[in-house]
């Protein structure tokens, strides 16, 4: 399983001071990420925004892939709000790590925001890096077996439901999944079945 390892003291807040910007922070009262190495070790943290913002700061993010008997996947389609991706469907739960919680931490807290989910059992599936031209995202994988109860909550999903492989199939590069759900599920789909 995939952890991080925070430093004793605080990690230095990026970008760090110029002489242009002492000391100020480039994105104010935002949310704080782990910049790590490809191993976990937690190097720094900076604002969400300024990981996005073509820094190509690696952080940490967790994916949630919630399978059940009948062969089926649950997705989410993301709310038009987003500022990646909206309107298209992705992986049923996707969030970001905060600045010292741990991966695991933030893989619950995601899926109690985005659908309601508490009470489930993870399997670790690996990890992927997923990088744009604005992001670079370590992506820590996870799947859930059941049938589960789940409420999408608007604010972070518009809408979800089960899609079978065979609908999967037929939709795949037509523009209704995200580039990251169709690459990171060509990954781990036969991992994904063996769970059944």
């Amino acid at each position: 399983m995939f952890a991080l390892e925070y430093p004793y003291n605080p990690a230095p807040v990026l970008p760090r001071p110029t002489a242009q910007s002492p000391g100020r922070k480039r994105f104010p009262g935002s949310e704080m990420l782990p910049v790590i190495d490809e191993n976990g070790i937690v190097t720094g943290q900076a604002s969400r925004e300024y990981c996005h913002s073509g820094s190509h700061l690696l952080h940490p993010v967790v994916h949630l892939h919630i399978i059940d008997r009948f062969s089926r996947i649950y997705l989410q389609k993301r709310a038009l709000t987003k500022d990646l991706c909206p309107g298209m469907w992705d992986t049923a739960v996707g969030g970001h790590v905060t600045y010292g919680e741990e991966v695991e931490e933030a893989l619950y807290r995601e899926a109690s925001e985005e659908l309601g989910l508490t009470a489930f059992n993870p399997y670790y599936l690996g990890t992927d890096l997923y990088e744009t031209e604005r992001d670079s995202e370590f992506v820590v994988i996870f799947a859930a077996v059941g049938s589960y109860e789940l409420s999408p909550h608007n604010a972070e999903v518009s809408e979800g439901r089960w899609w079978t492989m065979e609908e999967i199939d037929e939709n795949l590069g037509k523009g209704v999944f995200t580039p990251n759900f169709e690459g990171e599920f060509a990954k781990i789909r036969k991992t994904l079945e063996s769970l059944l």
